[in-house]
């Protein structure tokens, strides 16, 4: 178990593959905090929360056990993004379930433009400068790239952070505020449009 524990996120995977089923719960043991922090902030419901957290370790126990995980290096983010992914279905579930009817509004809902979704080109628009600060990402010094992707990726506190990274809350908000600055001046190098118009 000690020589587990002393493991990189990817070896436990290897492990649990190989059919160890401790090295898994060293694996929910070391990011289960964060993963279940992460979609509590966003369903904001303590019990959704913990029924998405169960189907996110579900769904990676299945990926793995089938061979599908290859984010070498990556555990982390892989599992953060089944979370991620999980939520959207929860909610586009949810909004296909609330349908609501024109006929008894007082005004028209259905041709209020404030009320309506994003066209095609506003989404494809944010699905590009999202992968554009992913892509801007990648050229941050490792320091400030773990503590932007821990913050917004992984929704932790500063403070979580610091203790993670082994350094002072000020440190890590120092990397941060240098993360946003640099990414900044990466899209404005490259003519690179972090907002929508």
């Amino acid at each position: 178990m000690t020589t587990l524990k002393t493991m990189t996120d990817e070896q436990l995977v290897s492990c649990y593959s190989n059919g160890d089923n401790q090295a898994f719960d060293i694996l929910l043991d070391r990011c289960k905090v964060s993963v279940f922090n992460y979609i509590y902030f966003t369903v904001k419901d303590k019990e959704l929360a913990e029924d998405i957290f169960q189907e996110t370790f579900i769904k990676a126990i299945l990926n793995i056990k089938q061979g599908r995980y290859t984010e070498n290096g990556k555990f982390r983010a892989w599992i953060s993004r089944i979370a991620h992914n999980l939520i959207i279905d929860h909610f586009r579930q949810e909004k296909n379930e609330n349908t609501i009817s024109n006929d008894d509004a007082p005004i028209d809902l259905l041709n209020n433009s404030s009320l309506c979704e994003k066209t095609i080109e506003d989404k494809l628009i944010f699905e590009q400068i999202g992968l554009d600060i992913r892509k801007l990402i990648t050229y941050l010094p490792q320091n400030q790239r773990e503590v932007l992707e821990m913050r917004y990726y992984q929704d932790l506190s500063f403070k979580e952070i610091a203790d993670l990274t082994g350094v002072s809350i000020n440190t890590a908000l120092g990397r941060m505020r240098y993360a946003i600055l640099n990414i900044r001046k990466m899209a404005e190098e490259n003519n690179i449009l972090l907002v929508m118009q």
